[in-house]
């Protein structure tokens, strides 16, 4: 087998890109800037005033009940079995 040498082509040249570095130095200045301070002391009456209160919970409960038609999950129908419809069983409608 016989390998053949890779073609070189002519380079590329592609604009020259330009960067900038940043250099920083650092120089102390001094400024001296006088104080005095005087103290001064306050005293403050707080007076506080108590309000003892006592607090209860009533808890009110509410029920409410429905008459179902169809079969219920556990009893085959609803609550107290079948409930009758007009048209059905005894009754002035009903024969």
């Amino acid at each position: 087998m016989h390998h053949c040498r890779p073609k070189v082509l002519a380079p590329i040249v592609h604009p020259t890109k330009c960067c900038v570095q940043n250099n920083f130095s650092e120089t102390i200045v001094p400024h001296i800037h006088p104080q005095h301070t005087t103290v001064v002391n306050h005293e403050f009456f707080k007076h506080q005033h108590y309000f003892p209160q006592t607090q209860s919970v009533e808890n009110e409960v509410t029920h409410q009940h429905f008459n179902v038609y169809g079969p219920a999950p556990t009893q085959g129908f609803g609550f107290g079995g079948p409930r009758p419809r007009p048209g059905f069983g005894p009754g002035p409608f009903g024969r």
